[in-house]
Parts: C-alpha cells; structure tokens; sequence
C-alpha cells in the first residue's frame, strides 16, 4: 500500500490582524518550510530550506 506524507498544517503569523491584508501561512514540509499566501489558500506556495528560513526569522528578529 502505497503510504502519502500527511497534509502539511499551515499557520498564520502571529502579527496577523486578521483583517484580510498582506499575510502568509507556513507549514512545516518534509525537508523544508512551506510559504504561501494567506488569500489564497489554494494557489502555489514556495518551499524553502530549513536553515534558509531560520536565518529568515532571526534577521527579522534582529531588525
């Protein structure tokens, strides 16, 4: 039986408003994250490595 990866279970960023504007969703992907927008949810999404995100997130947090 041929076994399929689970869906991938997206989040919103904490930031969001919730107001409907410019937001995305990640997912933790098999080897890397997943990054699409918020609006639409059924459209592509980008995959970035796992390392490439990390250092996304702390340079955002360094500002």
């Amino acid at each position: 039986m041929t076994q399929f990866p689970p869906l991938p279970q997206w989040r919103k960023s904490s930031y969001s408003n919730g107001t409907g504007g410019e937001c995305v969703e990640v997912a933790e992907l098999h080897d890397s994250v997943g990054v699409r927008d918020s609006k639409e949810r059924e459209g592509p999404h980008i995959s970035v490595p796992r390392s490439s995100w990390a250092a996304f997130v702390t340079s955002l947090r360094r500002g």
